[in-house]
């Protein structure tokens, strides 16, 4: 029996798609977020770039209004990364903080959170339990782990209703006790509706943690069917993935995915149920790089045109040949067809168009209707039994949709 997920995971499910935000003192060397460990910067020396950072540029509205307008329902943000310095006001836990740092004296925090709740969206906070600056993390655990607790702290009670808290570290020392229970107690004491989330990294795809977990990660990698049968709690699962090489802004990293890749991403993610959490890393300064900009509203452009679905609609039986899939809301079930291609003549058209009959399996109920959302062209089909054809035109010159998506009415049986 699949458990019925309480309803902060329910509520989650259906964000659907959310920006994941990695800025810090490390964005103004432009190396990526690690470059504090991987160039071996002292901290002395590192600390510098505390005294440098001004985060003039960092605008919180017009960040969740872009989230907004493309098509985001959350935004998951660094509020400490590894290098130990805070973006929030710690109230006297470490003067290594953005009110402190003298070129910024702000709580970005506060702004952020102001944003997302003007504009309807989830502010959801990353917080790092590794930290390369707290001397305690090495010399005395049991004391760093409080100093750890003790910010969570701030950040459940200084910032009104929040969405979660995502952490991200525990990798780096399998080996330890890190009380995880007093850590998720505390959040829920003070915010019992936010989402608990724990990166398992790189080589632990999808691996359930502590109960109070909310959700599963799959880091840089598209997530797997989860089988919740015989769960004792339903947990969610997110995907989240950089859109070059680096988290943290690479000024030299060039090797960005293409939109294509990225819809596609997103809707590999859907297909099982799963959020996307796209990754943006801001300059030093604060702002969104171009083409960070351009990729997310060239999703979101995609959502508007034909993926509206993604929100609502949960996994289904359906299969589909390759990349195919339907997954179905209370209404409508939707048939997400890729590499279509454009109709046109071949002298302007490259490698011609994928358009034809495409199969689909455990099609359950009488299929009434089928046509295409983003033009509402009525499609041919053939049913037999639990099987279905649809004749699937290639997009219209003009325009290539990449995934295509097809929405059925369809009779219960």
């Amino acid at each position: 029996m699949i458990p019925t997920p309480e309803k902060r995971i329910a509520e989650f499910e259906r964000k659907g798609f959310g920006m994941f935000i990695h800025y810090g003192l490390y964005s103004q060397m432009g190396k990526g977020e690690w470059i504090m460990c991987n160039g071996r910067i002292p901290d002395e020396k590192y600390r510098g770039l505390f005294d440098t950072f001004t985060a003039k540029d960092f605008d919180a509205r017009a960040i969740a209004r872009l989230a907004k307008k493309s098509g985001m329902n959350y935004i998951t943000l660094t509020t400490r990364h590894h290098e130990g310095f805070s973006l929030y006001d710690t109230k006297g836990l470490s003067d290594y903080d953005a009110p402190h740092a003298p070129g910024c004296r702000r709580d970005l925090i506060r702004e952020f959170v102001d944003a997302c709740n003007d504009e309807g969206i989830m502010p959801m906070f990353y917080h790092t339990t590794l930290d390369w600056h707290v001397k305690s993390f090495n010399d005395d655990f049991p004391a760093y782990l409080k100093y750890l607790r003790d910010s969570v702290e701030v950040l459940c009670t200084e910032y009104g209703k929040i969405g979660g808290l995502w952490f991200d570290g525990n990798w780096s020392k399998p080996e330890v006790d890190w009380e995880e229970d007093a850590l998720y107690a505390t959040i829920r004491r003070h915010q019992p509706d936010a989402l608990i989330i724990n990166n398992t990294g790189l080589g632990a795809q999808g691996k359930l943690g502590n109960p109070e977990i909310d959700s599963v990660t799959f880091e840089q990698a598209r997530p797997q069917p989860m089988n919740r049968e015989g769960m004792e709690k339903y947990v969610a699962a997110e995907m989240c993935c950089t859109m070059n090489d680096h988290w943290g802004v690479g000024d030299n990293d060039y090797n960005y995915k293409s939109l294509p890749e990225l819809i596609e991403t997103l809707c590999a993610c859907r297909r099982i149920g799963a959020n996307f959490l796209l990754n943006v890393g801001p300059t030093g300064d604060g702002a969104i790089l171009p083409m960070q900009k351009c990729l997310i509203e060239g999703i979101g452009s995609w959502i508007s045109a034909c993926g509206g679905s993604i929100y609502d609609s949960k996994p289904t039986a359906i299969e589909g040949d390759g990349k195919n899939f339907a997954i179905a809301d209370e209404n409508r079930t939707y048939f997400f067809i890729h590499d279509l291609g454009i109709f046109g003549q071949a002298h302007v058209t490259v490698a011609g168009n994928g358009e034809g009959i495409k199969h689909f399996r455990n099609v359950k109920g009488r299929v009434k209707s089928i046509k295409y959302v983003d033009n509402g062209e009525e499609l041919t089909f053939i049913q037999k039994w639990d099987d279905l054809f649809i004749y699937a035109p290639a997009c219209p010159y003009g325009s290539n949709y990449v995934v295509r998506v097809a929405e059925a009415e369809i009779e219960a049986e």
